[in-house]
């Protein structure tokens, strides 16, 4: 099952670009990071999956439904948006109860649980909370109902390291119970630790999918080698995937594009003393892949 899927799914603001043909799947059950710099067009996507804006061209579905007009799947959804936006007269209990009935169904157990697990007191206006707060008050609105798919927006946003734990705990846990999560972050750490494939969007166009593991592989990696005897340039230009060769004595400075297998294979070949791999960050495999397709 396809929990979202699209076709050359299109938006424009009159001439200015929004999002350019995106073909998009996700997966039932898998976390999908959704990564690209400030308008790139994710939340523009994001939208138009909810359908609170309608597309230029293309078509898009949820939960193997069309969108357009379909009330009822909203209730199988929990959304956060990128910029939360509240009644500000009501307090936060009045907020939740309320979206409780506009959904059909809410369990208090589970809600008192989220409340508890966010540190949230939901007896103040809303007016009245802070950014981390309100975040929380998002979040928990967003899974209180336990939704089939959740659509998230910078969903850590304003709140403090251990809540942002306690965030990517409480995502582990629902997809252990079946649901998908689609998740737009700039938080890099966050995308590492939760997400099973992420989506690259540039300029409004889906320019690549990946699993985490398939970017870093084919991501730079800085690697220090010393061996017991001192080594030549000519022994390593062959060497595949070698690039900023340094030779200091008996020490090989490099980097290496993809496999690392090459130059292990290279390495056994003399006697190790030292292996030194420093794996990049995922913010770093970003940076290094769009960088890259941007010049492409």
């Amino acid at each position: 099952m396809r929990v979202i899927r699209t076709e050359k799914l299109s938006k424009y603001y009159g001439q200015r670009r929004g999002v350019v043909e995106l073909d998009l799947e996700v997966k039932a059950g898998e976390v999908f990071g959704f990564l690209g710099p400030n308008g790139a067009g994710k939340t523009t996507t994001i939208r138009m999956l909810l359908d609170l804006i309608r597309p230029s061209s293309g078509q898009v579905w949820v939960l193997e439904q069309a969108v357009w007009g379909n009330v009822g799947l909203r209730r199988r959804l929990g959304y956060l948006p990128g910029e939360l936006s509240f009644y500000e007269g009501l307090t936060g209990w009045e907020l939740l109860r309320y979206l409780g009935r506009l959904r059909g169904s809410l369990d208090p157990a589970y809600l008192q649980q989220l409340l508890e697990r966010f540190d949230l007191d939901p007896s103040h206006k809303l007016r009245t909370l802070s950014k981390g707060s309100r975040q929380k008050v998002g979040l928990v609105q967003a899974f209180m109902h336990r939704p089939e798919l959740l659509i998230l927006d910078e969903p850590t946003a304003g709140l403090d390291p251990l809540l942002q734990v306690e965030f990517q705990k409480l995502v582990r846990e629902v997809q252990e119970q079946g649901a998908s999560v689609f998740l737009s972050s700039h938080m890099m750490g966050e995308v590492q630790a939760l997400c099973d494939r992420v989506g690259i969007i540039r300029e409004g166009r889906l320019v690549a999918v990946s699993t985490i593991g398939e970017l870093t592989e084919r991501s730079l990696r800085r690697v220090r080698i010393r061996f017991d005897e001192a080594v030549t340039p000519g022994d390593w230009a062959q060497v595949p995937g070698l690039k900023d060769l340094r030779f200091d004595g008996d020490w090989l400075e490099a980097t290496v594009q993809g496999s690392l297998d090459p130059l292990i294979k290279a390495a056994a070949q003399h006697r190790v003393r030292d292996f030194i791999s420093q794996e990049p960050s995922l913010e770093e495999i970003f940076l290094t892949d769009y960088d890259t397709r941007s010049a492409a």
